[in-house]
């Protein structure tokens, strides 16, 4: 899907040598950077946040890390982050750390928003920490077009059914790889989740922390699984909410991404068969899926009008708020409602206004950062196919195990293939051999991260252990379920995660 929270490729990126074996990490303090790294990154490692009150109850800072591990001397990034302190200080634990995801989610925004709905006892024990990746929010962001072009971007058919829908999308996401070469380029071969792994450990060691204590959701997984397979040893726990498989190719992740959200489109379906008094789709699940594919292929030729702005509501806009509804369960009876707005008044605007939020869209028409680091940091991340007719391979084989969401989420990394930065590393499995217990959780009909994920990936880890919730949505804490609230808490605070192969429902 086009660079949105939906994690169009998250996992290795060899480009850039750390110097950083976890195999050879066997430090005796936490202030000390690995055996081997080059002179200059001490000083990364002994600095000393200055915690300034932000509003809220909270507390911020900006700590520096190199550009390039490697030459830890040739340039800095300023990290932003935050945290919300701990609430009972003889209870302290020490920090929590955590990583909403995309890759391009602020971390920062995420505490501001989130941090209360932690659970009390974890409150209590730990400051609660976010922080922007490099490249991300405020943290010397990567920057590739204004407003109106992002607008463009989305705009442009992701299902193209004739040559001249195919040209204009090679267009724009040649012009999306340009825009980033022209205003980012001395960020651009940094930003992988490589270096973002790195940056964690001397965050861990700036807030004085021996060991890192994290949750991270999503795209936030694979982050944290990479910290992981770096610094086994300097993990305390880890908790993976929504796992990426890292073990899987750039484009058979957007495939099997794709295969997620047309689960999730059908237990929508589903659901809305048994509320017959708002559902406008139909009587059956057969039914329902037919009249949003029909609807879909009519705004291909029809766009709808808005309430919003002066944005017609494309093909790719509806599904974008589509996909957007389908993250969690709490969003259906809104994508009901969108439907019957556009059926009984031909108006698109709650379609757009869903999207608007996946893709940090403000009203006044300008943008986070979210969509340019997101594609930043998966370009980087793996391989990517050479050209265009190799790409469209993959969004044959798309097509046919996700008819709806197949092209429209596989032609969304198309800028990848024209990115002026590249790897060839090959993705890899993560074991983290010699960490203490990771906690992996997923979700049976999680849309953007599906099961089969969180059980490969608990299965590569030496010490994977794997949480299930039988439920909907994407990531599974913080939705309000119990059991899973009880056994992410007690697994932080103890470090013991629970007995393998527990499920919650």
């Amino acid at each position: 899907m086009r660079a949105t929270k939906l994690i169009s490729a998250a996992v290795v990126l060899a480009l850039i040598a750390t110097g950083c074996s976890g195999s050879s990490d066997d430090r005796s303090d936490g202030r000390t950077p690995p055996p081997g790294s080059p002179a200059g990154t001490e000083a990364f490692y002994k600095q000393r946040l200055s915690w300034k009150d932000c509003g809220g109850g909270f507390q911020c800072a900006t700590a520096q890390v190199p550009l390039d591990y490697a030459k830890p001397t040739n340039g800095r990034l300023s990290i932003a982050l935050i945290r919300l302190p701990a609430e009972k200080k003889s209870d302290r634990i020490g920090s929590l750390f955590t990583n909403p995801g995309g890759p391009g989610g602020s971390g920062v925004d995420f505490i501001r928003q989130t941090a209360r709905s932690f659970g009390q006892d974890l409150r209590n024990r730990f400051d609660l920490i976010g922080f922007d990746p490099r490249g991300v929010g405020a943290s010397d962001p990567v920057r590739c077009l204004d407003g109106a072009q992002l607008d463009q971007f989305f705009s442009t058919d992701t299902t193209p059914d004739d040559p001249g829908e195919l040209e204009a999308l090679a267009s724009q996401s040649q012009g999306f790889a340009k825009g980033c070469q022209s205003k980012s380029a001395s960020r651009l071969p940094y930003v992988g989740t490589l270096n973002a792994a790195h940056d964690m450990d001397v965050l861990r060691a700036a807030v004085g922390d021996e060991k890192l204590t994290y949750y991270g959701a999503s795209y936030g997984t694979y982050l944290g699984a990479f910290y992981a397979e770096q610094f086994p040893k300097s993990v305390r726990a880890l908790v993976l909410d929504g796992a990426v498989d890292p073990r899987i190719s750039s484009t058979q992740l957007l495939i099997e991404q794709a295969k997620g959200f047309e689960t999730a489109l059908n237990a929508f379906a589903d659901d809305c068969v048994t509320n017959q008094l708002d559902c406008p789709l139909g009587t059956s699940r057969a039914a329902v899926i037919r009249n949003i594919t029909d609807f879909l292929n009519d705004l291909d030729e029809a766009p709808l009008k808005n309430t919003k702005d002066s944005r017609k509501v494309t093909e790719s806009w509806a599904t974008t708020g589509i996909a957007t509804a389908l993250y969690a369960k709490g969003f259906w009876p809104v994508l009901r409602q969108a439907f019957a707005q556009a059926q009984q008044q031909k108006d698109g605007t709650l379609f757009l206004t869903l999207a608007d939020q996946l893709i940090e869209r403000k009203p006044n028409g300008t943008y986070s950062n979210q969509t340019e680091a997101n594609m930043a940091v998966n370009c980087v991340d793996k391989p990517n196919p050479a050209n265009l007719a190799q790409y469209r391979k993959s969004v044959d084989q798309a097509k046919k195990v996700s008819p709806l969401f197949g092209p429209f989420v596989v032609w969304g990394g198309l800028g990848c293939v024209y990115w002026p930065v590249q790897t060839k590393q090959p993705p890899k499995p993560i074991t983290a051999k010699g960490s203490p217990p990771i906690l992996v959780i997923g979700t049976l009909r999680d849309p953007a991260t599906p099961y089969k994920w969180a059980q490969s990936l608990a299965s590569q880890l030496d010490s994977g252990t794997l949480l299930t919730l039988d439920g909907d949505g994407h990531t599974a804490y913080l939705q309000g379920n119990a059991c899973i609230s009880k056994a992410t808490h007690d697994y932080l605070i103890t470090a013991k995660p629970p007995r393998a192969g527990t499920v919650c429902r």
